[in-house]
C-alpha cells in the first residue's frame, strides 16, 4: 500500500510539474507576436501549417496570401533549412530499405531446431525513436508546412500503431515511403503505396490472409482474415455508409489472399518486403461492389483498388474529411459537394482539391476562424513554433508531454477515442492527466499578459 501511494504521489507530482511547465511556457507565447496581425494571416498559418513562427507572419505578409498558397502546394520547390537537413541526416535508420530493416532486426535467419529466431529489439526501439524525432523536427522547423500537415492527416487516415507486434520497426519507413511522397499527389497512388507496405499488412493482419484449402494453407497461414478488407472500405475509402455489405467484405478478403510480406528477403536483391504468394491466393472469380473480377492473382488487388479509388462514395468521404479538417467540424455541404466533383474529375488529384478548398468562400468565412480544436500533437507543435522556429535540441519533453496527453507519435489511441471531428471523447478528460494539461492551457491563457492566445494558436475559444 505504501509503495502504491509513493508511485501515485510521484505521478501526481510529475503531472503537476508538467502542468506548471506548460503554463509558464505558454504564458510567454504572446511575446512572440509583437504587432497586430490580420486575422486572415493567422487563419492561413494555422490551417495550412502548425501555426506561426516569429518570422512567418512577416514573410506571409510580404509575399501575399496567393503566393503563399501556391508555394505550399508545391513543397519540393521550398528549400529546407540546412540545420534541419543536417539533423535529419543524422538519423541513420531512416536511410535503410524495408529489407535492410528486417535483416538488421533479424540478423541471423538460421536458427537451431526448437529455438526462436534471434531478434534485435534495441534496434527496433532506435528505429522508432529516430522516426518520432524526425516527425517532430519536420513539423516544427520545416517551411513546407502544408506537406507536414498532410503527412499528419494521411497517417491518421491510414493509421498503423507502433505498439502492435514489430510494427514499430516499420512506421518510419511507412511514413517516409508510403505517405510522404503522395501526401499532395493522387489518392490512388497513396492508396496503393499504403496497401503494399509491411506496416499496413502486418498491422491489419493481411500478411497471413490465406485462401482455405489452397496449396499454401498451413501453419499460421490458414483461412480468410477480413481485417484489412473491412478497414480498406470503412476507413480508407468508401466510409462506413459507403454502400458496401458483408458480401463485399468477404469478396475483398478473397481478392487480398496471398497479398503479404517476405521478411526474409535478401536486401542485395530488392528493397521492398512486399510479396504476393500465389500459392495462398483464391483464384476463383469474385463479384465486388457490383463488378465482376476474374481470378487472376495480384492483378485482382490492383483492380479492386482502382474500383475503390474511383467510387463516388470515396470521393465524398475524402472530400468530407478534408473540409472537416481545414474548415469546420461540421463542414458546409456545398463545399463537400464541390470537392467531391473535383476528386472525380481529376482522378483524385489532392493538390487540386486543396487549391480549390483554400480558394473557397467557406474557407475564409469569419465564422470558421478559431473554431477548430487542436489535437495535443497540433497544440504542442504550435506552441514550440510560436516561441522559436528552431526545434529544441532535446525532444524528450515534447514527446513525454504527448505521451501524457494520450497522443504519442505513431501510438495514437484507437479511433473510437478520437472522434471523427478530431475531438477527444469528453468522458476521457475529467480527472485525468490529459484533463490537467487541458486545464493548464486554460490557466495559461488566463495568466497571459496579452490575453487569450486562441487566435494565435488557433484553438477553439470554448
Amino acid at each position: 500500500m505504501a509503495k502504491q501511494k509513493s508511485v501515485g504521489w510521484r505521478l501526481s507530482s510529475w503531472a503537476a510539474g508538467l502542468a506548471l511547465g506548460l503554463l509558464l511556457w505558454l504564458s510567454r507565447a504572446d511575446r512572440a507576436i509583437a504587432a497586430p496581425t490580420a486575422p486572415e494571416t493567422l487563419h492561413l498559418l494555422n490551417r495550412l501549417g502548425f501555426g506561426p513562427t516569429p518570422g512567418a507572419i512577416a514573410q506571409l505578409e510580404q509575399i501575399g496570401i496567393e503566393r503563399y498558397i501556391k508555394q505550399q502546394l508545391n513543397p519540393g520547390a521550398i528549400p529546407e533549412p540546412q540545420a534541419l537537413t543536417q539533423r535529419l541526416d543524422s538519423y541513420k535508420t531512416s536511410k535503410l530499405s524495408q529489407t535492410q530493416l528486417s535483416q538488421t532486426f533479424r540478423p541471423s535467419l538460421a536458427k537451431p531446431p526448437g529455438q526462436p529466431p534471434k531478434t534485435n529489439p534495441a534496434f527496433a526501439r532506435t528505429v522508432l525513436r529516430e522516426a518520432q524525432e524526425a516527425r517532430l523536427l519536420r513539423a516544427i522547423a520545416s517551411p513546407r508546412q502544408l506537406q507536414e500537415v498532410m503527412v499528419d492527416f494521411w497517417f491518421n487516415h491510414f493509421n498503423v500503431h507502433s505498439g502492435k507486434g514489430n510494427t514499430q520497426l516499420w512506421v518510419g519507413s511507412y511514413e517516409q515511403t508510403a505517405i510522404r511522397p503522395h501526401a499532395l499527389g493522387r489518392f490512388r497512388d497513396l492508396l496503393g503505396a499504403t496497401a503494399r507496405h509491411p506496416a499496413m499488412l502486418l498491422y491489419l493482419d493481411n500478411w497471413r490472409n490465406t485462401a482455405p484449402n489452397s496449396p499454401g494453407a498451413r501453419g499460421q497461414f490458414q483461412g480468410l482474415n477480413e481485417n484489412y478488407a473491412r478497414e480498406l472500405m470503412e476507413l480508407h475509402t468508401l466510409g462506413v455508409d459507403g454502400g458496401y455489405g458483408q458480401a463485399d467484405v468477404e469478396s475483398l478478403a478473397r481478392i487480398l489472399t496471398g497479398w503479404s510480406v517476405q521478411l526474409n528477403a535478401d536486401p542485395s536483391q530488392r528493397q521492398e518486403s512486399f510479396q504476393f504468394f500465389a500459392q495462398r491466393h483464391d483464384f476463383g472469380n469474385k463479384r465486388f461492389l457490383g463488378q465482376n473480377i476474374p481470378g487472376s492473382g495480384a492483378q485482382e488487388v490492383e483492380q479492386a483498388l482502382d474500383i475503390l479509388a474511383a467510387h463516388p462514395a470515396t470521393a465524398r468521404q475524402i472530400s468530407y474529411e478534408l473540409a472537416q479538417y481545414f474548415v469546420a467540424d461540421q463542414p458546409p455541404s456545398s463545399l463537400v459537394d464541390r470537392l467531391a466533383q473535383t476528386f472525380q474529375s481529376t482522378q483524385g488529384d489532392l493538390s487540386q482539391m486543396l487549391d480549390q478548398l483554400f480558394h473557397s468562400e467557406e474557407f475564409w468565412q469569419p465564422q470558421y476562424r478559431n473554431s477548430k480544436f487542436k489535437t495535443p500533437y497540433q497544440y504542442i507543435i504550435s506552441s514550440i513554433r510560436l516561441l522559436d522556429s528552431d526545434p529544441p535540441q532535446n525532444l524528450k519533453l515534447p514527446q513525454m508531454t504527448l505521451q501524457r496527453l494520450g497522443m504519442p507519435i505513431y501510438g495514437c489511441p484507437p479511433r473510437w477515442l478520437w472522434q471523427p471531428q478530431g475531438r477527444l471523447a469528453q468522458s476521457r478528460w475529467p480527472g485525468s492527466a490529459t484533463g490537467l494539461c487541458h486545464r493548464s492551457g486554460e490557466a495559461a491563457r488566463a495568466q497571459s499578459p496579452g490575453g487569450s492566445l486562441g487566435p494565435i494558436l488557433g484553438e477553439s475559444p470554448g
